[in-house]
Order: C-alpha cells, then sequence, then structure tokens
C-alpha cells in the first residue's frame, strides 16, 4: 500500500526516559510506518517522521501505537504539505 501522507510527531516523555522510549519507537520502525526517531533539544524530546496512506491510518500510528509507548507524556502532530518521496 503507497503512503500517500507524511508526517512529524513530536513527543514529550516522562524525565529521564526518552532515550528507552526512543530505542522501542526504534525497534517498531517500518513496521507501523515509523520511519525516523530523532531526539531534540526544545520543548520536544523527540521528534518522529512516520508515514500512512491516509488520515485514517495516521491517526491509528498516532493514537494506537505512538501515544501506548509507556512514558510518553503528550504528542503533537504535523502533517507534512508535501507527500513522501518514492
Amino acid at each position: 500500500m503507497p503512503f500517500d501522507l507524511k508526517a512529524y510527531v513530536f513527543l514529550m516523555t516522562k524525565p529521564g526516559t526518552s532515550e528507552e522510549v526512543l530505542r522501542y519507537l526504534r525497534k517498531v520502525a517500518e513496521v507501523k510506518g515509523v520511519k525516523e526517531v530523532d531526539s531534540v533539544y526544545g520543548r520536544f524530546d523527540a521528534i518522529v517522521t512516520v508515514e500512512a496512506p491516509g488520515l485514517e491510518e495516521l491517526g491509528e500510528l498516532v493514537y494506537k501505537v505512538i501515544e501506548k509507548v509507556p512514558n510518553v507524556t503528550r504528542t503533537e502532530t504535523a502533517i507534512s504539505l508535501s507527500p513522501p518521496k518514492r
């Protein structure tokens, strides 16, 4: 199934747990549409780049996979205006 949406999910985690969260998300990469996971400085602890076939699948990825990861306390999603590169 082709991926038509690319989005960036900004994560906040419980203090001291961001690397544990990132390790877990890297393990589910590709299987669930997670393409890249990066630690960042600033308001958020990490940015997760994801791809999904549509809004419904993107919602499932964010709500049923990423937000269910232990120690994730908040997410904010930005959908890219450009489609994923093929």
